[in-house]
């Protein structure tokens, strides 16, 4: 999974149109209908922290992991600015390999991360140390882009985003034999004219596999809507978000 370096501090004007109120209610609800009201809750690939910061308000022990220490800079100075820095703890880590200290009550991921980790060997990691550290009737809350959105909106296109302060030049190429989107982005800090690149891949993942990797490491699906309505999910979905819960503890898995 790409772990961003200058586009950290050009993230939240890129993502100005992304609805947090909206996601964190969602991944909020799922959570307190499943028993989680309280504890500690990982939040997986993290980036600069607005739904982990808005988990943290609402009571929950937030664990931030994310692979790019410029995203988790940016968290901090969110945190700070709310006077909540105390209360975080964030890991500089890969997913695949993270070691959060103890059990988690829950986990959330959210825009994509889990589409960044690949191919599905390293899918299936992130998956199994998801599982590791989660407590029996513990909850997993994640999204994922889906075939439709990489095969019919990303595709080969390129597009301009624009930004007060900055301008994004945005490249994919989808290649159908792999099921994976490469992404190159060029964006231009418009104050100053510095130009900065970032590449990275998404990885295509269907439901049925999605499922069995969950079932393999103890999970059971038990909810999966549109990722970007909340509602139910359609045949043009972009995003597919998932709710499962963990049937049994690591020690009784042995």
């Amino acid at each position: 999974m790409p772990a961003y370096g200058e586009f950290a501090y050009f993230y939240d004007e890129f993502n100005g149109e992304a609805d947090y109120q909206a996601l964190f209610s969602y991944v909020h609800g799922q959570l307190c209908a499943n028993g989680i009201q309280d504890g500690i809750v990982a939040d997986l690939g993290c980036g600069t922290g607005d739904l982990t910061l808005m988990l943290s308000q609402a009571g929950y022990d937030m664990i931030g992991v994310d692979g790019s220490p410029e995203m988790l800079s940016v968290l901090r100075e969110k945190a700070d600015e709310l006077g909540i820095n105390g209360k975080l703890l964030l890991l500089c880590q890969d997913i695949t390999e993270m070691e959060l200290y103890g059990t988690i009550r829950a986990a959330v991921s959210t825009f994509d991360t889990f589409n960044h980790i690949g191919p599905a060997e390293r899918f299936e990691k992130a998956v199994r140390q998801t599982a590791f550290f989660m407590e029996k009737d513990g909850v997993f809350v994640f999204d994922l882009n889906t075939p439709y959105k990489h095969e019919q909106v990303l595709g080969n296109r390129e597009y301009t985003i624009e930004a007060p302060d900055a301008r994004c030049e945005w490249y994919n190429r989808y290649d159908p034999a792999v099921g994976a989107v490469d992404i190159r982005l060029s964006i231009t800090d418009l104050p100053s004219g510095e130009i900065v690149h970032e590449e990275f891949r998404e990885y295509t993942y269907g439901l049925e596999y999605v499922k069995q990797m969950l079932d393999r490491y103890g999970f059971t699906l038990i909810a999966v809507a549109d990722g970007e309505t909340f509602s139910e999910l359609r045949p043009d979905s972009q995003r597919w978000i998932f709710t499962a819960l963990k049937r049994y503890t690591q020690e009784e898995q042995q």
